[in-house]
């Protein structure tokens, strides 16, 4: 079972507050950005895994309280005022735990290689030599850059 089963719901809640634009994936995009996360929490020790489902858990739950629902029934205003009061929260502890959860949401979904484009990231191993839009001058630049010495001593 992976980390993310018994939160799954929730969790897709919380990462398209975060991450609005993730309201539109597909199934596959879904199951990409789970698997990017998924891949993350791996070589995590068993007790952060938990902390994190317990942390989700919570954050779905204390809404409850102001609004009288859970987290994933909150119109996205509401929501979003909601996790930008974690984010700002008196206590370390909660504001470090909603970084932690923003960045494995962030890096689920921005590490998908479908939203590279989405972004304008087009970077190429080799710089502007790969690049199709290359001016001769970046490529003149790239090539006398690989082509001189180690470290760039002349």
């Amino acid at each position: 079972m992976s980390v993310l089963d018994p939160v799954r719901d929730r969790f897709r809640a919380l990462s398209t507050t975060i991450v609005p634009q993730a309201a539109e994936l597909d199934p596959a995009g879904w199951d990409r950005l789970e698997s990017i996360v998924e891949d993350a929490l791996a070589d995590r020790p068993p007790a952060v895994r938990r902390q994190l489902v317990v942390f989700i858990r919570l954050l779905d739950a204390l809404p409850v309280f102001r609004w009288g629902r859970r987290f994933r029934s909150l119109d996205q205003r509401r929501r979003i005022r909601f996790l930008g009061g974690v984010q700002n929260a008196r206590l370390f502890l909660v504001r470090r735990g909603f970084w932690g959860l923003r960045t494995l949401v962030y890096m689920g979904y921005y590490g998908r290689p479908e939203s590279h484009e989405d972004v304008g990231y087009d970077a190429r191993l080799r710089g502007w030599l790969e690049h199709p839009d290359a001016p001769a001058a970046a490529r003149a630049a790239t090539l006398a850059a690989t082509d001189g010495p180690a470290g760039g001593a002349p």
